[in-house]
């Protein structure tokens, strides 16, 4: 990874030698106003709908400052098409080089962020990066590179509770594969599914340039499993595309579970009627920022009249979303820290981290070098060309319809109200299906089982079938009911010993034995148990009607043979010698005449069947009890 950056940031700066801003670093924009005080650079691409909201609100930013406190900054920015990384190192190149600006905002993707980061930190220049989200490791190995966009963690919870809510135990998860993708969200949404008792089952990673044949290909692979719930972590563009190719390969049915995250549930609202309308009944999760705030209001208003004024070719999806208010709070995060830092570098850093003020997605400060992490997300459903806003999720506190004082938290997604799923049913899909090419499992069930009611097994003649009953076979029934997903297996008979039923596990013959067989330690050897569902031996009650007195007198001596009672009795009296001889020294009642010590002897060691403070009474009296019966 070294050798690479080394490489390309070489390759960056030769390129940089001959190019111009307008030939090769795209186009710039420069706000200048009178009193200013630094130089601010931010790099967009402006060729999706999160790059253009993110233009419009950096310059909304910077004349908002400048009208609140009349402080003004010259703010330079490149304007990158495409997804060319290299684009952006040339960009931060110029920014640094030329306009010798003191910070610079990054772009929204990582793979461009991570460029911009290495040139930043090369020449101490405080990097903002505004992507979606920042591997862990970044932020040690760029010292200068702040996080402004919160990470992901709290909203893999999030998805976590509506999949608890809901009952579901397995989720596939379809991600992009990138570096900030896989590393950065993906080990918390399994941790956040396990916490829950859900597991992922399957995972499938998706190249930012996958070709409609290639998702219908693994969109395919999904369709044959059971699992019914799915994950969506991608950019927008290619979650487009997954969506129109499950629409025609009909995964958009009953049955199906969809469930968005942020970088495409931000973005919903910008979607066409057509676009959208592919994604029908799929749940979205995501940034909450207060818009009853009266100042996002006014900048709501006045951000819907300047976008539609630079892209009219969008006709009525003017709205901000999440990366507008993101990067609005970007550029104010380091226009407070300049106005108190006179110089830059690592002293405009620290100013920066240090930031604490409340902007339009609510109270932004930094820990750790990152913002801190959001705790409120949204919930939406997407319905016929729109979509419908059900609630709110709070970190440890569950599911609310409204964020307020009076909001009444569930743990359950349920108390939002109705959702509309894929197909519309009014139901909670289970979130699984029987696969279309699954493999039963092969049950080995004995056919020489001593005790039909545990296990009966009926060979049938005439009409070649083999019915399989017992206490056994209905409880491994009902256990398979209750699973959360479906378990195809076949009963096989076998006509062996059962030492030989369970070596056919250890053999790969049978997956599985179900019968009364014991848990011996010859067996434990080649295949695992499950706890007992009784306890170990057999238990008979069978009634004796003794013949005399005499022997129902004797009747306690039955349970055991005589053998034992010889064995009994030996222990007992060894206990009593073992009493006798430490005692003998500092008791005076074990001491007289070697037949009173015999008799204490004796009765010490009936006594300490009973109690450990028994004396030679309770002996006595016992003698006199059996000799009575």
């Amino acid at each position: 990874m070294d050798m690479f950056y080394f490489t390309f940031l070489a390759f960056v700066f030769l390129l940089a030698q001959e190019a111009t801003a307008d030939d090769h670093l795209g186009r710039t924009t420069t706000v200048g106003m009178d009193h200013v005080r630094g130089s601010i650079g931010a790099i967009v691409d402006d060729s999706n709908r999160a790059g253009k909201e993110q233009k419009v609100a950096m310059e909304m930013a910077i004349k908002d400052f400048h009208d609140r406190t009349n402080q003004s900054f010259d703010f330079h920015l490149k304007i990158c098409q495409g997804e060319q990384p290299y684009q952006e190192a040339l960009a931060a190149w110029d920014l640094i080089n030329k306009q010798e600006v003191q910070a610079i905002i990054s772009p929204g993707t990582w793979e461009g962020a991570s460029l911009v980061a290495e040139i930043g930190n090369q020449a101490k220049i405080p990097v903002l990066s505004i992507a979606d989200s920042t591997p862990l490791w970044a932020l040690e190995r760029w010292p200068f590179l702040l996080q402004a966009s919160p990470n992901q963690n709290a909203q893999m919870k999030a998805i976590a509770a509506i999949v608890q809510s809901c009952e579901w135990r397995r989720v596939a998860v379809i991600y992009e594969d990138i570096d900030s993708f896989r590393s950065g969200v993906m080990p918390h949404l399994s941790d956040a599914l396990q916490e829950v008792g859900a597991e992922i089952s399957n995972l499938l990673a998706l190249s930012p340039f996958s070709s409609p044949s290639v998702l219908s290909k693994e969109l395919e692979t999904l369709k044959g499993e059971q699992c019914r719930v799915f994950v969506v972590h991608l950019s927008l563009p290619l979650s487009v595309q997954l969506f129109e190719r499950a629409k025609e390969m009909n995964m958009m049915e009953i049955d199906y579970v969809w469930i968005t995250t942020d970088p495409v549930t931000s973005l919903v609202h910008s979607l066409n009627a057509s676009t959208i309308s592919s994604m029908r009944g799929t749940l979205g999760v995501k940034s909450y920022f207060p818009q009853e705030n009266p100042d996002f209001q006014d900048f709501y208003n006045r951000f819907r009249k300047k976008y539609s004024l630079e892209n009219p070719e969008e006709e009525d999806n003017h709205e901000p979303g999440t990366f507008a208010v993101q990067a609005y709070d970007a550029v104010w995060t380091v226009c407070l820290a300049m106005r108190e830092s006179s110089k830059g570098g690592k002293q405009l850093l620290d100013k920066m981290m240090l930031s604490e003020f409340n902007g339009l997605s609510g109270k932004v400060q930094f820990l750790d070098r990152k913002v801190a992490p959001a705790h409120r997300f949204q919930v939406i459903n997407v319905i016929g060309k729109s979509y419908n806003e059900l609630g709110f999720w709070s970190d440890g506190l569950g599911f609310s319809v409204t964020i307020d004082e009076k909001s009444q938290y569930k743990p359950s997604m349920r108390g939002l109200g109705q959702v509309f799923w894929p197909g519309g049913p009014m139901i909670t899909p289970r979130g699984w299906t029987p696969p279309t090419d699954a493999k039963p499992l092969i049950i080995g069930v004995p056919t020489k089982s001593s005790f039909k009611k545990y296990v009966n097994v009926t060979l049938g003649n005439s009409t070649n079938t083999t019915h399989f009953e017992g206490f056994a076979i209905d409880l491994f029934k009902a256990a398979v009911g209750s699973l959360p997903f479906y378990l195809p297996y076949n009963f096989t008979p076998f006509n062996g010993t059962y030492d030989n039923i369970v070596k056919q596990v250890h053999l790969k013959r049978f997956d599985a034995v179900v019968g009364d067989i014991a848990i011996v330690s010859k067996r434990y050897q080649h295949a695992e148990f499950t706890i007992p569902y009784t306890e170990s031996g057999l238990v008979m009650i069978v009634p004796v009607r003794p013949q005399s007195s005499i022997d129902r007198a004797w009747l306690f001596m039955k349970p055991f043979t005589k053998a034992m009672w010889v064995l009994i009795g030996a222990i007992t009296v060894y206990n009593g010698f073992v009493i006798w001889l430490i005692e003998r020294k500092h008791c005076p009642e074990f001491k007289g005449s070697g037949l009173n010590q015999m008799g204490i002897l004796l009765s010490s060691s009936f006594t300490t069947l009973f109690s450990s403070h028994g004396n030679r009474e309770t002996f006595f009296i016992l003698i006199s009890f059996y000799l009575r019966c």
